[in-house]
């Protein structure tokens, strides 16, 4: 499919002659600014015709992508190498390249995924240095171990809703108030397991320690890096059985990597890593495709139709992904439109970033308590210098909340 290319620069909308410069402008700036909502907005409200073929297929292939829509973005980017490719430069060829392996990944087309990357290689490894070539070969070799495999066969066991028990468990010292959300009745290969629910984390995550336990299937030359307030080391591994409550789910990817704190010789940080040895990620929680979490009764549901047989709606999207591949939602806090990461893996205060300070500083200094937050996580432990914000206005959705504490 891919063929070789000739690499233009990427074209200003500003020389795309006869078309509607202000409806290209307006696609153009979204794109550059990840304003993936945006983009969804103004395509789907303007005639088709109206945008340049090489927009309007590369606004599907972003709405896609970012929206999780594979459906949308998989046909797209295939249209894009084989009609478009002559607006595309090296940067953006690349880029291309790897949404479309991500979303290959994601419907389970791994063989077609490894082999669209290891063609990109071969197109493109005269203009790259050695750590790009090596990144892509990585994800090439990732995808082609998994394509042995039929990654997450979902399987509802008698109730045509999948329910699945969670406690919010303490974690550290009790003066901290630190909590995870924590799965009861889950299982890996049959043996009854402890498993964290982080809506933050990427991938879901096992100690190598954890992996041995549980008899996890180690896959040969998939080595990963894996960031958090760190880095460390890993590699692809696959889980053959995953019970969750009512719901069984075949050939589960993990990836292995050390969470231990104990380099750090932080004896504060200790209890929090015994608690965090598997965590399931949005990886999973994305191919559920529909979760509610109610935190009165204490349980996920997922209705069985919805994710086996998702239905299209015409209801405006209201979450989208960072480029770390994190899930983001719009919110509101102190009258700034802001997005936001629901993390249900974080045990300390929610944080706003310096953008929001660079915007807020006098409200910030004028309301704030200066403080020391440390952080724990995958790579080790990380000390910051805060202001700690009380009774903080937060607007999610249709709701209005008011928050304690936010760093």
């Amino acid at each position: 499919m891919l063929r070789k290319i000739l690499f233009y620069a990427f074209i200003s909308i500003i020389s795309l002659i006869g078309y509607s410069q202000s409806v290209n402008d307006r696609i153009l700036n979204a794109i550059n600014h990840s304003d993936w909502f945006g983009l969804d907005s103004i395509y789907v409200s303007v005639p088709k015709d109206s945008i340049h073929p090489y927009l309007e297929v590369s606004a599907r292939g972003f709405i896609g992508h970012n929206l999780n829509r594979p459906e949308l973005s998989i046909p797209a980017f295939k249209e894009l190498f084989s009609t478009q490719s002559e607006y595309l430069d090296l940067n953006n060829f690349i880029s291309s390249a790897v949404m479309f392996g991500k979303d290959l990944n994601k419907v389970g087309e791994n063989e077609f995924a490894a082999s669209m990357i290891r063609q990109t290689i071969d197109t493109t490894r005269e203009y790259l240095d050695s750590a790009a070539v090596s990144n892509l070969a990585s994800m090439a070799d990732w995808y082609s171990a998994l394509a042995a495999y039929n990654p997450y066969q979902i399987q509802f066991n008698g109730d045509s809703v999948g329910k699945v028990a969670f406690a919010i468990v303490p974690v550290g010292p009790k003066e901290r108030g630190g909590v995870i959300m924590q799965l009861r009745e889950s299982a890996i290969n049959g043996m009854s397991a402890e498993i964290m629910f982080d809506t933050r984390c990427v991938s879901s995550i096992i100690s190598p320690e954890m992996a041995e336990k549980y008899g996890l299937i180690a896959l040969d030359g998939t080595k990963v890096t894996v960031d958090g307030v760190g880095q460390s080391d890993g590699y692809l591994a696959i889980a053959k059985e995953l019970q969750l409550g009512n719901i069984t789910i075949k050939d589960v990817p993990f990836t292995v990597a050390s969470m231990s704190f104990s380099s750090d010789n932080n004896e504060e940080a200790a209890p929090y890593a015994d608690a965090i040895n598997i965590i399931l990620g949005n990886d999973l929680m994305l191919q559920l495709k529909d979760i509610t979490i109610d935190f009165v009764a204490n349980n996920l549901t997922i209705p069985s139709k919805a994710a086996l047989n998702p239905v299209k709606t015409d209801a405006k999207p209201n979450m989208c992904f960072a480029g770390t591949r994190n899930l983001l939602c719009k919110c509101e806090i102190n009258n700034n439109p802001l997005l936001m990461m629901i993390d249900s893996g974080d045990t300390s205060y929610g944080t706003l970033g310096e953008e929001f300070f660079e915007n807020n500083k006098r409200f910030v200094l004028e309301n704030g308590t200066k403080d020391t937050v440390r952080q724990g996580g995958i790579g080790g432990v990380r000390f910051n210098e805060r202001y700690l914000l009380s009774n903080m206005k937060i607007s999610l959705g249709d709701t209005l909340w008011k928050f304690l504490k936010l760093t």
